[in-house]
């Protein structure tokens, strides 16, 4: 295939040992770190930002899930329209985008204002992420793939797990706005190593029309729904309504346009491949809701500053860098069921656990982290193993897809529901007796649904293995075979 480089053309491939492959790499892991850092630095600012601009809990849900929702509902969109218009172009469009959108969630005066602009970030984000690493699926030599996206997926992780410690640094130090700023410098690196390195890349066999639609109606339900749980009277009954109506057209697009649809609804006959995305919504709802809710507690309840909270939970991205490849290389051994089964189970009793978090972070905290990392660690590899392996080798693409955008939506609904479900509402998030008795109730929530994702898992066929005749149209569970 044929790439070009800035201005010229080139008839080959990068390699890693090369300026070219370095820089290429170099700026999908500092855009991919972007995303990946407000993902998890938000949480931890919350309480700050809660206090400066008098938000509410309500408020404080939108935040989170305003992002949430636009990634979710348009990173299969945006994948697409790298294959068609170039994954260079959209990859810039959307670092772009994400950036002058972090200036106006840093620049915010009230909550609303914050809002709308993490709702803004969220559509660079869905234009960025699957960009950066289809980059270096296009760009780099077959033989060389797997390096690049190792190190990727290494350094990437690294800077997830650097987020909290430069995050609570900022906040406690200067302010919660500095973590929308720092995307400014990095974005300017980003650009800056395109430019000079990064090849443009397309695939000449994308043809037809987008499916805008469905993704515009895919985004309404979500919206709707979200609205509705965290609105209540009569605003949340009418956001239901928009939710049941545009949910019900999106399915019905969906299916009329069938291989050309952003989320092909005829794979969902495979029954594997549907029970697992049921799984990863159910499962990373419980991840979302808990986390949202216990770095709140840990800093209005038992004051910890910013980056103490940020870094009580440092355990379980240290866990999952250290040995995720180790429980994918146990999935392939023995299938894996075993490790879906015992994750969310092992994710359970740590949330158990951390419901009793209290003042000594050694005796109380830690040991639920760790349990509850080991747990994590358990499943997310062989999740993704389980997932591809449910559908022929050609779907690999669109199955990804859809399990990240089912764990983004089953995070944004729960960060929606819980507080619902506990009856945390208005400013009570600051109140440490309110918030107490809400976050200890919502552990035993998260952790019952965890539980419920264990029992899922248990009706799983034992090994995964894809058939390399299984055509677009089969819709039974044969691609996953007993052993």
């Amino acid at each position: 295939m044929v790439i070009t480089r800035g201005m010229g053309t080139v008839d080959s491939k990068l390699r890693l040992g090369t300026a070219a492959g370095r820089g290429t790499l170099a700026a999908a892991i500092l855009a991919s770190g972007m995303a990946f850092l407000d993902s998890t630095v938000v949480n931890v600012a919350l309480p700050a930002l809660g206090r400066d601009l008098n938000a509410s809990m309500a408020q404080l849900q939108w935040v989170v899930n305003g992002y949430t929702l636009t990634l979710a509902a348009f990173v299969l969109l945006g994948g697409a329209l790298g294959d068609r218009y170039g994954r260079r172009r959209i990859f810039l469009l959307g670092v772009v985008w994400f950036t002058v959108a972090s200036l106006a969630c840093g620049l915010a005066q009230e909550p609303n204002s914050l809002i709308i602009a993490r709702v803004v970030q969220g559509v660079g984000a869905a234009l960025l992420t699957p960009g950066s690493l289809a980059l270096i699926q296009a760009s780099f030599e077959h033989d060389e793939r797997g390096r690049a996206i190792g190190a990727w997926s290494g350094l990437s992780g690294v800077t997830t797990a650097l987020g909290p410690f430069i995050g609570g640094v900022l906040i406690d130090q200067a302010s919660w706005r500095w973590i929308f700023f720092m995307n400014l410098p990095l974005a300017a690196g980003v650009l800056v190593l395109s430019a000079k390195w990064v090849p443009e890349s397309s695939d000449p066999g994308a043809s037809g029309r987008f499916d805008f639609g469905g993704a515009l109606l895919g985004a309404l339900a979500l919206a709707g729904l979200t609205y509705g749980l965290i609105s209540p009277g009569l605003g949340g009954w009418v956001a239901f309504g928009v939710a049941a109506v545009t949910g019900v057209a999106f399915v019905l697009v969906e299916r009329a346009l069938r291989n050309r649809a952003m989320m092909p609804l005829h794979l969902f006959a495979n029954r594997v491949f549907a029970r697992l995305n049921i799984y990863t919504v159910i499962v990373y709802g419980a991840f979302g809701g808990l986390f949202f809710l216990l770095v709140i507690f840990l800093q209005n309840v038992l004051g910890y500053s910013a980056l103490e909270a940020g870094v009580a939970t440092l355990p379980i991205t240290l866990m999952l860098l250290l040995f995720s490849a180790r429980s994918g290389a146990l999935a392939q051994k023995i299938g894996p069921r075993p490790q879906l089964v015992a994750g969310p189970l092992l994710c359970a009793g740590g949330a158990l656990w951390l419901r009793w978090a209290g003042e000594n972070y050694w005796t109380t905290v830690l040991p639920g982290v760790l349990v509850f990392s080991i747990g994590l660690t358990a499943l997310v590899a062989p999740l993704t193993t389980a997932v591809l392996g449910a559908l022929a080798d050609r779907f690999a693409g669109v199955a990804s897809g859809i399990n990240n955008a089912a764990a983004r939506a089953g995070s944004l609904i729960a960060v929606a529901a819980l507080p619902l479900l506990v009856g945390l509402a208005g400013s009570e998030y600051a109140q440490p007796g309110p918030l107490t008795s809400s976050y200890r109730s919502a552990a035993v929530w998260c952790a019952a649904f965890l539980a419920v994702g264990g029992l899922i898992a248990l009706t799983l066929p034992k090994r995964t293995r894809t058939t390399a005749d299984q055509g677009a149209d089969e819709d039974q569970s044969t691609s996953m075979g007993s052993s």
